[in-house]
């Protein structure tokens, strides 16, 4: 996914629209693009290749403690890009890619089992996200799930009448032609058109489904202010009033609010919401240290990491013992507790398919 990262901790600059007036909630920074991000250099034993934001000391205190610093980190845009430059030969020793793309660097042979007798708290994480042979099967554990949320429907609450999101038809009403964003994100797009098309289970879709959802995004495509590359370009987008409408992860919604901007997150649109999950990966002859690396998921898994990830990002942890110990009411604030309804779940698809629908949504940001 792309910059799957709240990014609430990313280094920023000013940032101004001329062709608006910024109210005075507009939010205070811009993000540079995750491809002109630096790396963050710390200890020189473990490379993290990960989502820009998430090198968040609360989410690995324990491995903080135990070593002095954090690990180095490199950073990535979106899933595809760190694929591709882990195939042409960078070097790191863990990833973080969401996951429908675990599959694709098993097939690459780029990664190796983790060992779990070494991770004390594998045996908390929720058995939903380790069901496919993708992750787990007879020759070891694969990935080790971490955080979860979901995309859905955001809205600037003093604009947008509640029941104008009620459906995902929102993106293709005339009323917000220009006034909309999607993320500039296979996944995600794919999973708007597919629900907003009556699909819910993107596991098996038919060619007469494929064509109806590739023809549902073109029209959404004409609707399209801008294609958000990551969450911080999204809230400036509906900070200034550019955007009024967009598919939007959790962490779009927390750093707006944090900020004092009225935004609504429709979960519960008659279509439904998608919900994602993302995790680490082992990559195989690594160049750090391999105690280091499962001291760095072990710091992942602990408990405390859940709170980090709520307050930081916006997100729910994987590992259920972890998530028991939050207020429930924390979890309903953060709009990341169970809900009602259709939900499609981003699980890992068919490469074959999975490669189709870039190439789909690639022609149909080029406008045709």
């Amino acid at each position: 996914m792309t910059i799957r990262t709240s990014l609430l901790t990313s280094a920023a600059l000013a940032f101004t629209l001329p062709a608006f007036t910024l109210p005075a909630f507009v939010l205070p920074a811009f993000v540079l693009p995750a491809f002109v991000l630096p790396a963050f250099a710390a200890d020189p034993e473990l490379t993290v290749f990960d989502w820009a934001g998430f090198e968040s000391e609360v989410l690995i205190k324990g491995y903080v403690a135990k070593h002095g610093e954090m690990p180095s980190y490199a950073f990535y845009g979106d899933d595809d890009e760190a694929f591709q430059k882990v195939a042409s030969g960078f070097k790191a020793d863990v990833a973080h890619p969401c996951s429908q793309m675990v599959s694709k660097y098993r097939d690459a042979g780029l990664i190796e089992p983790w060992d779990v007798s070494r991770i004390p708290n594998f045996g908390e994480i929720a058995p939903r996200f380790l069901d496919s042979p993708i992750f787990k099967d007879d020759t070891g554990v694969w990935y080790i799930p971490t955080d979860y949320a979901y995309t859905a429907v955001a809205y600037n609450t003093n604009d947008v009448p509640a029941e104008d999101v009620a459906s995902l038809s929102v993106f293709l009403n005339p009323k917000y032609e220009g006034r909309i964003s999607l993320p500039d994100n296979t996944d995600d797009v794919w999973a708007l058109a597919l629900l907003a098309t009556g699909v819910t289970d993107w596991t098996d879709v038919t060619e007469d489904q494929f064509q109806a959802a590739a023809t549902w995004l073109r029209a959404a495509h004409a609707n399209v202010r801008a294609y958000w590359a990551d969450p911080s370009e999204l809230a400036q987008l509906m900070a200034t009033g550019e955007v009024q409408v967009a598919w939007s992860w959790n962490d779009s919604i927390a750093l707006m609010r944090a900020e004092g901007f009225p935004v609504g997150f429709q979960r519960q649109a008659t279509e439904g919401a998608s919900s994602w999950f993302c995790g680490y990966v082992n990559f195989k002859d690594a160049p750090g240290s391999e105690d280091k690396a499962y001291d760095f998921i072990n710091a992942w898994m602990d408990h405390g990491s859940a709170q980090g990830l709520l307050d930081g990002f916006g997100y729910a942890h994987a590992n259920d013992a972890a998530m028991a110990a939050i207020a429930p009411e924390a979890l309903v604030a953060a709009e990341v507790n169970p809900i009602e309804g259709i939900l499609l779940a981003q699980t890992p698809i068919a490469a074959e398919m999975r490669d189709r629908m870039l190439q789909e949504f690639e022609t149909i940001k080029a406008g045709f």
